[in-house]
């Protein structure tokens, strides 16, 4: 049976479609068939699937490393390093998984609550009245402090402050068509004499490297001992041969945690703030949850609100930050949703086609909160962090910084939308991001 196709164009346009708008690559993907369609967009393969059926994505999921496994991700790889947790494939990826994975579980991750909420209030009371801002930008502020403190143990300093600035000029990089389609067209890696977007991205990557390898260095020969963040701990983990990481895979795995665990957050509570303006309702139902604790200083208890919970359920459905799951690759024949496929087709999840499934989530279009108090949706309906074998290391860091931010900005100061007029999901790199930011105007603190 032969596979649906998402677009008649050759691949190249059809490349170019997708850089340069992908969600209406996609929705037209999904009108010629909902469940699986094939898009020949990344890489040089012919067949390259995107599966939006619960059930395929469970099969897909659920079957790693018998009939598909992980392979290495080529796209990320320019970005991440060849040493990153996103690149590795099979057992040396369940290693490294192994040793990150304890710092962001547990008791470990509850330490950083009080972190973010003080976070959230210092840069929020910043904001004089009547300040336009961008929301995207800062949550991107909030974000990038709590990764710094959090996962590399630094304090406010000139490393802090390099670190952060240099990060956020990285990030920015990617509103540029060309860098961002520079991952998927490799031919447009070039130096160009240094005059193009991709060499001053691997120049800003160079020396957030180089910062990095600084504090690696220095934290060496620190006492370790009574360090509770992520990088000091890392420092310390063994493999099961008892070796440590040497630094070059502890740069990659801090790099990638650092661009991708805070820009990602960031985007999701600029969504999440634009929604909740836009639909004065969800306001007023979300205060009136975190009034009736207003006494409460327990990050916990603000974690497990239901409503607030909902929310940030719903933004990360209706504009997933990651739109695509990584990829699977064949490892043996096997059939898949009634198509059989063979050794070496690559498959991704699509997050965003799930998401959008009329079955699961009625009028998915609409911003309702209400569909995750109503029923519950299993690990292959919901997939905002992907699932199996690759599913987002960071995902209960980013949901309590998520949750916290939220609950700290709504509960205690006055913000409204600068414009009326609707936000639209734009590429930044691998993600989406609000296209404008979400423009906003602050109004002091609550009364």
């Amino acid at each position: 049976m032969r596979f649906p196709q998402a677009s008649t164009l050759p691949r190249w346009r059809q490349k170019v479609q997708y850089i340069l708008n992908p969600l209406d690559y996609l929705d037209r993907g999904l009108q010629q068939s909902p469940d699986i369609v094939n898009a020949p967009v990344m890489g040089h393969h012919d067949i390259l699937l995107l599966i939006s059926h619960p059930q395929g994505i469970q099969q897909l999921l659920t079957s790693d490393t018998k009939q598909f496994f992980a392979p290495r991700n080529d796209l990320l790889r320019p970005i991440v390093g060849e040493f990153s947790l996103f690149y590795l494939e099979d057992s040396p990826h369940r290693q490294k998984r192994k040793l990150l994975l304890p710092p962001f579980h547990g008791d470990r991750i509850h330490q950083y609550g009080h972190l973010i909420c003080q976070l959230a209030e210092q840069i929020l009371d910043r904001l004089e009245v009547g300040t336009h801002f961008t929301a995207r930008s800062l949550m991107q502020t909030v974000s990038l402090e709590v990764i710094l403190k959090a996962v590399f143990g630094l304090s406010e300093g000139e490393r802090f402050d390099e670190i952060k600035q240099t990060i956020v000029e990285l990030t920015d990089a990617f509103k540029s068509p060309l860098t961002s389609g520079a991952l998927f067209l490799p031919i447009l890696q070039k130096s160009w004499g240094g005059l193009s977007p991709w060499y001053s991205f691997l120049q800003l990557k160079q020396k957030i490297n180089n910062l990095m390898a600084m504090e690696i260095r220095d934290r060496r020969k620190e006492d370790l001992s009574d360090r509770a963040d992520i990088l000091s701990l890392l420092l310390s983990a063994r493999d099961e041969e008892g070796q440590p990481m040497t630094d070059l895979e502890l740069q990659d795995q801090l790099f990638t945690l650092l661009l991708a665990g805070h820009e990602t957050t960031a985007t999701a509570i600029a969504w999440a703030l634009y929604w909740i303006h836009r639909q004065p309702k969800i306001k007023e139902t979300l205060r009136q949850e975190l009034d009736a604790i207003e006494a409460t200083t327990d990050p916990m208890v603000l974690f497990k609100l239901p409503y607030l919970s909902a929310v940030c359920s719903e933004t990360l459905r209706i504009y997933p930050v990651a739109i695509l799951t990584s990829p699977r690759e064949v490892r043996e024949p096997v059939t898949l949703l009634g198509y059989d496929l063979q050794p070496g087709m690559r498959i991704y999840a699509s997050i965003y086609g799930l998401h959008r499934r009329e079955e699961l989530y009625p009028k998915p279009l609409e911003f309702r909160p209400e569909r995750f108090l109503e029923r519950t949706f299993t690990p292959y309906e919901f997939i905002p962090f992907g699932g199996g074998a690759r599913r987002c290391i960071g995902e209960m860091l980013a949901l309590w910084e998520m949750k916290l931010a939220l609950a700290t900005i709504i509960g205690k100061y006055e913000l409204k939308l600068a414009s009326d007029r609707p936000e639209i999901p734009k590429r930044r790199g691998v993600t989406l991001a609000p296209d404008r930011g979400v423009e906003m105007v602050a109004q002091g603190r609550r009364n």
